[in-house]
């Protein structure tokens, strides 16, 4: 086992129309069974829509969206004896963006309705104006790290 971390690789490749690292981290996290232009083609609907709703650069909207979606802190599982304790962590940046992302694609999969572009554009929207399944999931982990702030001495 190293003594070091690895070093980080930073592999994420801007998308072809925003230029956008995060939009082609969320596209890249939309693929389904290697089909990357559909899932682009669903993403560049997505913001289109957005921005004919909302009427501001998509490009904000879904900026405003991942950084009300993003956590600061979780629990993680820590064994102290014989008992576990779920210990409050803060998480770095890149981790808070893949969160982010994923919740945001998980609670958009699961809207019932149209196409997929058409619940990811409502899910887009309701997080950047601090409504919807995502938001609710980062209030449901902040409120498991506050409840057990007491064992955050456990840390490691």
């Amino acid at each position: 086992m190293p003594r070091r971390k690895y070093k980080k690789v930073d592999r994420v490749v801007a998308d072809p129309v925003y230029n956008d690292t995060v939009i082609g981290s969320t596209i890249n996290r939309l693929l389904k069974k290697g089909k990357k232009s559909t899932a682009e083609r669903i993403m560049y609907d997505a913001l289109e829509a957005v921005e004919k709703r909302t009427h501001k650069p998509a490009r904000e909207v879904f900026a405003l969206a991942i950084k009300n979606i993003a956590p600061s802190v979780q629990v993680k599982s820590r064994r102290v004896g014989g008992a576990t304790y779920q210990v409050p962590m803060e998480i770095q940046a890149d981790r808070q963006q893949a969160m982010a992302i994923s919740w945001l694609l998980d609670f958009a999969r699961a809207r019932k309705g149209s196409a997929m572009s058409v619940r990811l554009a409502e899910e887009i929207i309701d997080a950047s104006e601090n409504k919807g399944g995502a938001i609710k999931k980062k209030l449901d982990t902040h409120k498991m790290a506050e409840a057990n702030k007491a064992f955050s001495h456990y840390r490691f």
